[in-house]
């Protein structure tokens, strides 16, 4: 297999990774060169050898942008060196299988006391309650008019039911919080990405206008052979 060696770390490389830094980016570059003053634009390196810096001048994009990087932001650039993808890292907030016992009592309390067959079935209860004690038994019942205890009953499920719908409230704010740090890394990270692909895409176009002008070149020097030819050929018939 035919190789080079890199003007960067002097080591071996597939010739098929080779690299001209005139078709570096200028912000990678210069990156490069504060590292490796002696690498100038006539030099080469391996492909592998740019992509290590083009993550290094994203890390240092990050740094200037946002400052000190959290720890989200440190993920985003784990997955972007790695080549994976977030899903596989972040936790599932919708796993109810982490749900505590009390969590999942808060949630469907919650569930029901916001549902119209609540509403409904205790509007019914309370209708036959009245019923019972002021027409079957006379409003002399267990509970006649002004119904105390009836009331008592609806201020302790009031009393009870709001801290538990507040907890499944609390609970709920936690998910969409993380579903917000997932939304950000995802976002960041696409945005990462879509700067490393303009600036491979910038490498392939400067590479391919590199190899037409080696074209043209190579075909300006066969014409000028053929019209040398022809010259000669031309001489030798006049005389």
């Amino acid at each position: 297999m035919e190789t080079f060696k890199s003007d960067l770390s002097n080591k071996k490389f597939p010739i098929t990774e080779k690299v001209s830094a005139k078709s570096i980016r200028n912000s990678v570059l210069e990156l490069i060169k504060i590292d490796n003053p002696q690498f100038t634009d006539d030099k080469f390196l391996s492909m592998s050898e740019l992509n290590t810096y083009r993550e290094k001048y994203v890390d240092n994009f990050l740094s200037k942008q946002i400052g000190i990087l959290t720890d989200l932001d440190k993920t985003v650039l784990d997955a972007i060196k790695e080549k994976t993808t977030l899903t596989d890292k972040l936790e599932d907030v919708d796993d109810t299988q982490k749900m505590t016992y009390g969590q999942r009592i808060a949630d469907k309390v919650a569930s029901f006391g916001g549902s119209w067959t609540f509403i409904i079935s205790f509007g019914s209860f309370l209708l036959i309650w009245i019923c019972i004690n002021i027409y079957w038994l006379g409003n002399k019942g267990f509970d006649p008019y002004p119904f105390i205890l009836l009331n008592l009953i609806l201020s302790s499920l009031a009393a009870i039911q709001a801290p538990v719908i507040m907890m499944s409230q609390n609970r709920q704010e936690e998910k969409d919080r993380e579903r917000g740090k997932m939304d950000y890394m995802i976002n960041l990270k696409s945005e990462l990405e879509v700067r490393m692909l303009h600036e491979k895409l910038d490498h392939l176009i400067i590479n391919q206008q590199q190899e037409v002008l080696e074209i043209h070149t190579v075909q300006i020097d066969m014409l000028n052979e053929i019209l040398k030819r022809i010259e000669k050929l031309s001489e030798n018939e006049k005389k």
